[in-house]
């Protein structure tokens, strides 16, 4: 279902907020906010958000994304608090049985290590949706473009491009990788574009398959390119940070990242009545790689998202509506289907540059074959199409479940948690033809994650079309970070807040996701 509020940027003056009463009172959206009904501090926060001025406006249309991306930034911290017995020692309620609510809670919460590969693999799956969520071009190869970036990253680091040495800077050599799968895709775009629908999205993955056969088969890319290629050693590291200087950089990796370990005393720094603020942070490897991959995310997706609701970003859902149509009013929708098209291919390197870099090796099969582009487009579908930050949700949910189901529960997972919570004495217990109940629990959930998360995928297909941003688009009337403005200018200027949908005019800075 296309997004109106993409498709058609609201218009002031229409809010039934500007009308006025028949008695000629000022109307809520124009009244100024009360610090009485509001309270002090309530009050203060109404003042700053309820007016029309660009701080104010700003304010409200980030909202949404600022609560997103303060639960990311504490999520490490929260995954070791309740992960840990001790944290349940000091509930009287839950005392008890201290290991139990740890392990639950290792069962349910995804990994660290997790959340960092659905960062870089949430930053193609956005790119991915940015060409074939609002251009309506499928691009079934997308993966060759992560592939270029994670094949780059590998054989820069190992000294196999000329005029870039091992010791080209990680974040120099992300850029380069990047401006290639660009350059790329404008060169398949200049024949696929020729075509649209199904043909555009075979000749992309043809040419993804073409790809993935060359790396497979290659001996320059190693000695034994079809299982792939690793570093050993580079003497640059993969640090992430402003290049060229070393301390704004950290290395990620998931054995070989950077630590960091950082205490602060007010009492030292001479805040006698803050003293009793002494905190250390001590961050390992992999918590540092959660962070800095995470900056590189969420930077690349507010690019994405900025280009898209720009005039540019506006084109292209034209094209998406209706092409033929947008042709006839004069925009050139082939340039700007390239256009795109290389964006997107720029972002899906960086992501593919972040995976190499992380993991410190890179295989065809978990870079060039389609079914990486195949995982972006379930990530999509789940999160919601031509929604830009739900592939990155969709994502989040596909890698949980899946994680959650796994035989191994190398991060929790069920399988592992009922063992340890039934005990023995119940999984040895016969059932119906003699068979335990350790034995079906076994059957039904060992080695079994793919198959439920492919039903979970076409449930979602048949129930649930719009994705999980999708369908909170459509019930809470428009974007989210739009919703959220209105809503709270509405609270700012004294309206109480309703579930009616929001007449859209209130924010308009709020079309962002």
């Amino acid at each position: 279902m296309p997004d109106d509020d993409d498709a058609k940027p609201t218009e002031s003056g229409s809010s039934s907020e500007a009308v006025a009463t028949d008695g000629g009172e000022t109307p809520p959206a124009e009244r100024a906010p009360s610090t009485t009904s509001h309270g002090l501090l309530g009050g203060t926060l109404a003042n700053l958000l309820g007016g029309d001025s660009a701080f104010a406006r700003y304010a409200r249309s980030s909202t949404a994304h600022a609560v997103v991306l303060a639960v990311l930034a504490v999520y490490p911290f929260v995954h070791a608090f309740f992960t840990n017995p001790a944290t349940f020692n000091v509930v009287p309620v839950l005392s008890g049985a201290p290991e139990y609510w740890a392990e639950t809670f290792v069962a349910v919460l995804p990994r660290v290590e997790t959340m960092v590969a659905i960062f870089y693999f949430g930053l193609f799956a956005a790119s991915f949706d940015f060409i074939s969520g609002y251009t309506g071009y499928l691009s079934f190869g997308h993966a060759a473009f992560y592939g270029v970036g994670a094949y780059g990253v590998i054989l820069v680091a190992n000294g196999k491009i000329p005029l870039l040495g091992s010791q080209t800077p990680f974040m120099v050599t992300i850029l380069v990788m990047a401006i290639a799968a660009a350059v790329l895709a404008v060169l398949l775009g200049l024949v696929s574009f020729r075509l649209s629908g199904v043909y555009f999205a075979m000749i992309t993955l043809g040419f993804s398959q073409i790809l993935y056969v060359l790396f497979a088969s290659w001996d320059f890319v190693g000695e034994n390119p079809r299982d792939g290629v690793a570093v050993l050693s580079h003497p640059e590291g993969f640090e992430i940070g402003v290049p060229f200087v070393d301390a704004l950089n950290l290395q990620i990796g998931q054995l070989q990242g950077d630590s960091v370990l950082y205490g602060l005393d007010m009492a030292k720094l001479g805040f006698d009545f803050l003293g009793f603020i002494d905190v250390t942070v001590d961050l390992g490897g992999t918590e540092v790689s959660y962070y800095m991959v995470g900056l590189v995310a969420v930077l690349g997706y507010a690019a994405m998202q900025r280009i898209i609701h720009s005039p540019f970003g506006r084109v292209m859902i034209a094209i998406r509506e209706n092409e033929e149509r947008a042709r006839a009013i004069g925009y050139d929708v082939y340039k700007v289907k390239l256009a795109a098209f290389a964006m997107s291919a720029f972002f899906g390197a960086i992501a593919g540059g972040l995976f190499a870099g992380f993991r410190r090796s890179v295989s065809p099969e978990n870079s060039l074959y389609f079914l990486v582009a195949g995982d972006a487009l379930l990530a999509a579908v789940i999160g919601g199409f031509g929604t830009l930050a739900g592939p990155i949700f969709g994502r989040l949910f596909h890698i949980s479940i899946e994680e959650f189901l796994s035989k191994s529960g190398s991060g929790g997972g069920l399988l592992p948690w009922l063992e340890r919570t039934l005990g023995e004495g119940t999984m040895t217990t016969e059932t119906v033809g003699g068979v335990t109940v350790g034995e079906g629990v076994d059957t039904f959930l060992n080695g079994h994650a793919e198959l439920y998360v492919g039903l979970v995928f076409v449930l979602f297909v048949l129930y649930v079309p719009n994705g999980l941003l999708g369908t909170i688009r459509v019930r809470m009337g428009g974007t989210v970070a739009g919703q959220t403005a209105a809503r709270i200018k509405r609270w700012a200027n004294g309206a109480a807040p309703t579930g009616s949908k929001s007449t859209g005019s209130a924010d308009a800075e709020g079309d962002d996701d």
